[in-house]
């Protein structure tokens, strides 16, 4: 809640004028409690996790020969049935795991400094936070994700996951509910180092969100935008270490893939790349 009865106030405060931003941010924000703020993530993380997947959805469904050609695991097809026994399996879990975590995790919030104070911050401060955020989300998820593949790791929780050896958007968060807990206390190691405001933090759940289903959308499409960003892995990095499964020691990093290169968890799917360029290579030539 802020401590501003008025704009006026508020611009006493600043001792400037409010941006525009700043002005609907005032009139929405200014009389409700910052833990109401906070649970907007929920609603958020419902609202994306329901509508980002509904292209793919359709791609599976209509299965054009045009599209398929960008289909990592063309062999494979998911029937509706399918997709809507998937989303009902996440919304059990989103409801007894995710909602808890996302309600309980506020003490940590509140403790690491995510504030909704004016002044909102500036596209470049938002834009470095969630550069931190991405980076350190990584790092720690791939140490998570490692100790997820150990054997009583994955015989007790992360077997689940992989129940999808070809995944798709919908099973981005398909998962143990300790899965999800584990995994989603990473994501507050960003905001932990670099604390930011509200708005911030609720883009970075948004953008993680909807990077968490391209990476498992099971589609490379070189019109991707996301491949401009350096070190990004996407779908098919990612896609590899499903297809491999259990016994997979490769692609444990969620976003990047400098993880796995420095530490040299990469070489099976960089192995199985030469092997598949020399057979096109090949194939070329005949």
């Amino acid at each position: 809640m802020l401590p501003f009865e008025t704009i006026q106030e508020a611009k006493l405060f600043l001792g400037r004028n409010l941006t525009y931003g700043e002005i609907l941010w005032f009139e929405y924000s200014a009389r409700k409690f910052d833990y109401f703020l906070y649970c907007h993530n929920t609603i958020f993380l419902f609202v994306f996790y329901s509508l980002l997947p509904l292209p793919y959805m359709a791609l599976e469904l209509a299965r054009s020969t045009k599209i398929d050609r960008f289909k990592i695991q063309p062999k494979v097809s998911n029937t509706l049935n399918e997709m809507v026994k998937c989303y009902k399996k996440v919304m059990f879990t989103f409801v007894f795991a995710v909602v808890p975590l996302q309600i309980f995790s506020y003490p940590l919030v509140k403790m690491i400094g995510i504030r909704t104070s004016l002044p909102l911050p500036t596209a470049a401060e938002m834009a470095a936070q969630l550069a931190v955020y991405f980076l350190a989300e990584d790092y720690a998820n791939y140490w998570l994700h490692r100790m997820l593949h150990t054997k009583w790791g994955f015989d007790h929780v992360h077997y689940l996951h992989h129940e999808y050896t070809a995944p798709m958007g919908l099973a981005a968060p398909y998962a143990h509910w300790c899965e999800i807990i584990v995994l989603g206390l990473a994501s507050f190691v960003g905001p932990a180092i670099a604390p930011g405001h509200m708005i911030t933090f609720w883009l970075w759940m948004i953008l993680r969100q909807m990077e968490a289903i391209d990476t498992h959308s099971g589609y490379d499409f070189p019109w991707n935008p996301l491949k401009l960003v350096p070190f990004y892995g996407g779908a098919d990095f990612h896609d590899y270490h499903h297809f491999v499964g259990r016994s997979c020691q490769s692609n444990f990093a969620s976003i990047f893939t400098y993880c796995d290169y420095i530490y040299g968890t990469d070489k099976g799917y960089r192995y199985q790349k030469e092997i598949t360029k020399k057979i096109r290579n090949k194939d070329k030539e005949q």
